[in-house]
């Protein structure tokens, strides 16, 4: 049984998501919603604590 393409993506392959033409983008897009999500926390456990 081979491996599916779908398993492993390529570099050279394009996500198939809008706005996004490289899977770093995507990447970088995850990693900023996080550090927001934290920072966000961080402030609000100070004003509301």
């Amino acid at each position: 049984m081979k491996p599916s393409s779908l398993d492993h993506p390529t570099a050279d392959e394009s996500p198939d998501v809008p706005c996004f033409r490289t899977w770093r983008g995507i990447y970088i897009f995850v990693f900023g919603c996080f550090a927001l999500v934290v920072l966000l926390l961080a402030i609000f456990s100070r004003i509301f604590a």
